[in-house]
């Protein structure tokens, strides 16, 4: 399904039955990228997901950036009639969420947070090389643009996986204007949006669960412990055998936080 915001198309998907539950994916995922947890949720919850502006089957804009992602969940937020959702939250997806709560005074009754874009530093040199030659990776062959997008993935990813498996989260940057809208959202990643909202962590009183993938090497544990000192309501955990991707390395036991987390009769 798609809804149409002010910013560009959003395609939104809402699955399962019970009590209310938004995931929010990263870059350069896709809502899919809750596939592997959200099959053995939906007979508990029903669960909100969607593609980030420029990403997945979301209009491909030019304006795609953190500043704009924040704006874009407001309005689903209302269009959904959600008050106060119960919410999870990847990567992009955290920093989305935290600027929505620190900029937009939107409200959430619990939210869980994993292995999420929060504090600077973040970003890998190979960010930096988009970001300094956007034009020149626009103009690679298709072929190598592919293989970058995979080994990019992968690299996110703790156990070993072959290209058909995370094919899914692929296929979005490799077909029609994909290939553009990939380098385009690198370019306009920057640390002045998790920046300007650094000084409003510290008043969110909303009860937080904290997780993080032991082997994480986009986003640090450390960065997770420096949160979870900075959120006055929150604990937290480290996910064992886990790089970025936890819930694709280890959706069982994402499953297990969400249910313990979320219990149904409280959300």
């Amino acid at each position: 399904m798609k809804y149409r915001t002010k910013y560009g198309d959003i395609f939104y998907n809402i699955e399962g039955e019970g009590s209310p539950l938004l995931m929010i994916h990263g870059t350069p995922f896709s809502s899919q990228e809750w596939n592997p947890v959200k099959s053995q949720l939906k007979d508990k919850y029903k669960i909100y997901t969607y593609d980030l502006l420029g990403y997945g089957k979301s209009e491909k804009a030019e304006n795609v950036s953190l500043g704009i992602q924040n704006k874009v969940l407001c309005d689903l937020l209302e269009f959904w009639d959600l008050e106060a959702p119960a919410v999870v939250a990847h990567d992009f997806g955290g920093a989305t969420l935290l600027r929505s709560i620190v900029l937009d005074d939107m409200c959430f009754n619990r939210m869980m947070l994993i292995d999420v874009v929060a504090l600077s530093p973040w970003g890998s040199p190979f960010v930096r090389h988009v970001k300094n030659y956007e034009d020149v990776f626009n103009r690679i062959p298709d072929y190598i643009h592919k293989a970058i997008v995979q080994a990019y993935i992968k690299d996110a990813v703790y156990t070993d996986v072959n290209d058909q498996e995370i094919q899914f989260l692929v296929e979005p940057w490799v077909t029609g204007d994909g290939k553009k809208a990939f380098y385009r959202q690198i370019a306009q990643m920057d640390e002045k949006y998790t920046d300007e909202i650094k000084a409003g962590l510290s008043k969110i009183n909303i009860e937080t669960r904290i997780l993080w993938g032991e082997k994480d090497n986009w986003i640090p544990v450390e960065i997770g412990r420096k949160l979870h000192s900075i959120l006055p309501n929150s604990s937290f955990s480290i996910v064992p055998d886990s790089n970025h991707l936890v819930h694709i390395d280890n959706p069982g036991i994402i499953v297990e936080e969400i249910e313990r987390f979320f219990p149904v009769e409280s959300i």
